[in-house]
């Protein structure tokens, strides 16, 4: 049974989880953020629901460090309405979010998809053009050079990897890689994207691989 480490200070939301979950997974839960690295390093969850306003260190370090070492999912839970904020959280390595008051069938699907994400069976590499995916280390490869993908990067990439000439709309990335419908207006696919295409940058700096067709949809872009 895969274990969910919970961090949130507020008593009545992390019990309320914590009902939510034990049935379906192991739960372990810290009210800080320092209590939840400690639990983290010591207990190896699969996956860490992180609220972002904690006592000593705040989400978003706890994030960081947590991304320091591990590729494992981190969903935040979030009160904070500001699109901006929120898309930071998913560009410094959160692989989703959850926004509160949340509902509980939302909470057990969106576990679900990363999980399974993270679980599904991996081939060796996939390649396109210059760029090799690694599918046992979730990294992107280029001339030697080497990026980390966060988990929906990662998932992103393999489904434009394995459907190289196709053409995907907003919906079909979204329920391919969210395992949910699309809704308009949600940032989410536009930030990964936009991350996806700023680690590209690092490794070759000469050719954008993401093609935009506009009023279409997204496709890889092979060199001219």
């Amino acid at each position: 049974m895969p274990t969910i480490l919970v961090v949130e200070d507020n008593d009545d939301i992390n019990e309320l989880l914590k009902t939510i979950l034990v049935s379906h997974y192991q739960v372990i839960q810290a009210y800080s953020g320092t209590e939840g690295l400690a639990y983290f390093h010591n207990q190896a969850p699969d996956l860490v629901l992180l609220d972002i306003m904690l006592p000593g260190k705040d989400g978003g370090q706890v994030l960081a460090k947590i991304r320091q070492s591990s590729n494992i999912p981190v969903i935040m839970l979030t009160a904070i309405s500001d699109k901006k904020t929120v898309t930071q959280y998913l560009l410094n390595g959160a692989d989703d979010y959850i926004s509160k008051p949340f509902d509980e069938a939302e909470v057990l699907a969106r576990i679900q998809v990363c999980l399974r994400n993270r679980q599904a069976p991996v081939q060796s590499q996939l390649s396109f053009c210059d760029l090799e995916l690694d599918e046992e280390t979730y990294q992107l490869l280029c001339g030697g050079q080497a990026v980390q993908l966060r988990l929906k990067e990662y998932d992103i990439l393999k489904l434009l990897f394995n459907h190289p000439q196709q053409v995907f709309t907003k919906e079909q990335l979204y329920a391919s890689v969210w395992g949910q419908d699309y809704l308009p207006g949600d940032n989410n696919l536009n930030t990964h994207l936009s991350n996806i295409r700023k680690k590209i940058k690092k490794i070759s700096p000469n050719h954008d691989y993401i093609e935009t067709m506009w009023g279409l949809g997204i496709r890889l872009k092979g060199k001219e």
